[in-house]
């Protein structure tokens, strides 16, 4: 476990997966999908982001990718199932973005959604979330 309070944001606009603190948005027909900053801080400083091949179909909780951090290699789970249509080539070439901005310029993927109404029911809304954040970190501070 991360040994600094962890400090971020959980925005009210996405939906989460408490098992591998990722968080996925609908953009027109597509999900989006990224890490969370408590996920990051949790893994520590993302220094490579590898995607699955593009027309990948991955299953929810299955990988869509890994992260390479200065602490492991980790997979990265996708809260979703989808088609993996478009990996996000600048996080590949600059995972500072990751680091930076989890939540815009730092998303992972993006592609069409295979099985929405199954994986939303078990997807959580922000409040949730931070509760999650807060049963394992209850010094933790959050912004919305």
């Amino acid at each position: 476990m991360a040994t600094e309070t962890f400090k971020g944001s959980v925005p009210a606009n996405l939906l989460y997966d408490t098992r591998y603190d990722m968080w996925v948005r609908r953009e027109g027909g597509d999900v989006v999908i990224g890490a969370t900053s408590f996920g990051l801080h949790l893994a520590g400083e993302v220094i490579a982001f590898t995607p699955k091949p593009t027309g990948a179909e991955v299953a929810a909780g299955r990988g869509l990718g890994t992260v390479e951090s200065a602490k492991t290699v980790l997979a990265v789970h996708s809260p979703v199932a989808f088609r993996l249509d478009t990996p996000n080539e600048d996080a590949e070439e600059r995972p500072d973005l990751i680091n930076r901005d989890p939540y815009g310029a730092g998303w992972l993927a993006r592609g069409a959604p295979l099985d929405w109404e199954a994986d939303i029911a078990r997807l959580v809304d922000a409040a949730a979330y931070v509760e999650h954040i807060r049963a394992i970190e209850p010094e933790a501070v959050i912004e919305s």
